[in-house]
C-alpha cells in the first residue's frame, strides 16, 4: 500500500530539481528544518550515533535506528530518508530492516557495502564486503518492501578502499540489480564530486554533503538527484560547547531565549487546544 510521503519523495526524485534532505539527529531538527522550508530531512546515523554517545562505528543496534527515525517521521509531514548502515546483517537482516523502517513511515532508506562493523564513512579503518554479496542486499531489500515507492538508495564506501575503478563498477551493479539510487561516500573534494558526476552521469546519484565541498547549487548542477546537506552535528557541537564554557566562566549563557517559540514548534499551543477540548 502506497504512502503519501514516499509517493511525494519519489515524485521529488523525479522533478528535475535536486531534493536537499538537511542532516537530522532528532525530531527537533527536523521540526526545525521543515520549519524553515525544507521538502524532506534525513536522519543522520552518525548524529544518531552521537545523540546516544557513541561514535560512528557500528555500536547502535538496528532498532536504536528505528526508534530515532520512528520519532523524526512523527514529527513531521515531509519525507524523511534514514541511514539504515549495513542493514544490520546480512541480505535476510535487510529484508527485516526495510520492512522495520518503511513501516514507521520513512520514506526511503540508504544501505552501505561496508563490512560490519561498520564505521563512518569519512573515518579511516573501514572495508568492503564483496560487490556480489551487496548486490543480493540490494535484491532483498526491493523484495522486502511492500510500497513500491518506498526508495532504495544503495550505497559504496569503495572510494577510500579501492578507488574509483571499483567505486564505479559496484554503482553500476548496484543500480542494475534495481537500487532506485547510487551512493558513494567518503568524496572529500571538489574533484572527486565532479568526478562521480562525470562518471557515472547516467546513473542516479546522492551526494553526502558532511565536507563542505560544494554548495547545493553547485551539487544540483551536477546532475546529482539527492543532497544530505548541512553536517548538522558540527553546528550543535560547536554552538553547545560555546554555551557550557560561557556558562563555566560567566555563570550565565547569553544566548536568546527561544522557550516560547521552540515549545510553539513542538506543538505546545496544540495541546492547548485539547485541554479546552477535554476539559471534563
Amino acid at each position: 500500500m502506497a504512502n503519501e510521503r514516499t509517493t511525494r519523495l519519489r515524485a521529488m526524485l523525479s522533478s528535475g530539481e535536486m531534493v536537499v534532505a538537511p542532516f537530522c539527529l532528532n525530531a527537533l531538527h527536523a521540526k526545525i528544518a521543515e520549519s524553515v522550508g525544507f521538502k524532506a530531512v534525513y536522519m543522520t546515523g552518525s548524529g544518531t550515533s552521537a545523540e546516544h554517545g557513541f561514535s560512528d562505528v557500528g555500536l547502535l543496534t538496528q532498532t536504536e535506528m528505528v526508534a530515532n527515525a520512528r520519532y523524526i517521521a512523527n514529527a513531521v509531514e515531509v519525507p524523511v530518508v534514514a541511514d539504515c548502515d549495513t542493514g544490520y546483517g546480512n541480505a535476510i537482516n535487510v529484508h527485516r530492516a526495510v520492512q522495520e523502517y518503511e513501516s514507521i513511515g520513512v520514506s526511503g532508506i540508504h544501505i552501505e557495502d561496508q563490512v560490519f562493523p561498520k564505521k563512518c564513512g569519512f573515518f579511516a579503518g573501514k572495508d568492503v564486503i564483496p560487490m556480489e554479496e551487496h548486490v543480493q542486499k540490494v535484491r532483498a531489500a526491493l523484495d522486502a518492501r511492500k510500497d513500491k515507492d518506498f526508495v532504495i538508495i544503495a550505497r559504496t564506501d569503495a572510494l577510500q578502499v579501492n578507488g574509483w575503478e571499483d567505486t564505479i563498477r559496484r554503482c553500476k551493479a548496484y543500480y542494475a540489480a534495481g537500487a532506485d539510487l547510487v551512493f558513494v561516500d567518503g568524496v572529500k573534494t571538489k574533484e572527486d564530486l565532479e568526478t562521480c558526476a562525470r562518471e557515472m552521469a547516467d546513473l542516479p546519484k546522492v551526494f553526502n554533503g558532511a565536507d563542505p565541498v560544494a554548495t547545493t547549487g553547485e551539487v544540483a548542477e551536477l546532475g546529482f538527484k539527492l543532497m544530505l546537506a548541512g553536517y548538522t552535528l558540527t553546528v550543535v557541537y560547536d554552538a553547545v560547547k560555546r554555551a557550557m564554557t560561557e556558562l563555566r566562566d560567566n555563570g550565565a549563557i547569553s544566548t536568546p531565549q527561544y522557550r516560547t517559540e521552540i515549545a510553539d514548534l513542538l506543538g505546545l499551543q496544540d495541546i492547548y487546544a485539547m485541554e479546552k477540548e477535554y476539559k471534563s
